[in-house]
């Protein structure tokens, strides 16, 4: 019960990465604030906490709408009364489109969930992290952005996955006099639900045609990863035995970063 007595919120945790890793930090104890968009999604994965032994709170919120991020983390707070780990998740990959082809809102909505979203979670959690005078922040990103540039026309995506690593690095600073650590893990290919909220269009302008004959992750034979393989870096990554690490992005990608 590594996090018995503590108290996680986690963004985007009705599916995927998100409930993969709320399904491991209440498994390790903690209490944890279930936080989606989808009412069904988010009451599904506090059910299964629930079966398991464990507590959560659902919190229905649009992490790019600050009224609602406000009313769900001080429902959070005045249920369990303190927080000690944010694992901002919540993201989309919006639109994929040559950047003559890109529409402005498109652009705007992936800066609104995926950016706007990460600043509200922790505009609004860090407060709290103060109080308790220690703290994990974990951003999820991803590769794209950061290790690779050749997802055709994912220019809104990399260009939030980039930003969030740059926060990542500028807050451990801001934030290292507050004992508060802050990381992001930067997921490769892994097996969720996230390309349905992927828009595609004209790839063949923008694709870069290259062929791995054995796939594109080296150490799971081609196969992507699983949630679970990101949520358990996400659990070292909140826990005192990542006392020392802050600052840092974490590339769970089983090496496909480095093919490309």
């Amino acid at each position: 019960m590594e996090f018995k007595s503590q108290v996680a919120l986690v963004t985007g945790a009705g599916s995927g990465i998100g409930k993969a890793v709320a399904l491991k930090l209440a498994g390790k104890g903690a209490k944890v604030g279930v936080l989606g968009r989808t009412k069904s999604e988010i009451d599904a994965t506090v059910r299964e906490i629930a079966v398991a032994g464990g507590e959560a709170l659902p919190l229905e919120a649009d992490v790019s709408h600050e009224s609602q991020m406000r009313a769900a983390i001080d429902r959070l707070a005045e249920k369990f009364g303190r927080l000690d780990i944010v694992v901002a998740n919540a993201g989309i990959n919006g639109v994929w489109a040559p950047i003559d082809d890109l529409k402005p809102e498109e652009f705007d909505k992936t800066i609104a969930v995926n950016l706007r979203g990460t600043y509200l979670t922790l505009h609004l959690t860090v407060p709290h992290l103060k109080v308790q005078g220690a703290g994990s922040i974990v951003v999820v990103s991803s590769i794209n952005g950061n290790r690779t540039f050749t997802t055709p026309g994912a220019t809104a995506y990399t260009a939030t996955k980039a930003a969030q690593v740059a926060m990542v690095q500028q807050l451990a600073l801001e934030l290292g006099k507050h004992h508060i650590r802050v990381n992001a893990v930067c997921p490769g290919e892994i097996e969720t639900n996230i390309g349905e909220n992927t828009n595609l269009r004209h790839e063949e302008e923008t694709a870069i045609p290259v062929e791995w004959p054995e796939g594109q992750v080296p150490i799971s034979d081609g196969r992507p990863g699983k949630s679970e393989d990101v949520a358990e870096v996400i659990a070292f990554l909140a826990s005192e035995r990542s006392r020392h690490v802050t600052g840092t992005p974490i590339y769970v990608d089983g090496g496909q970063g480095l093919l490309r």
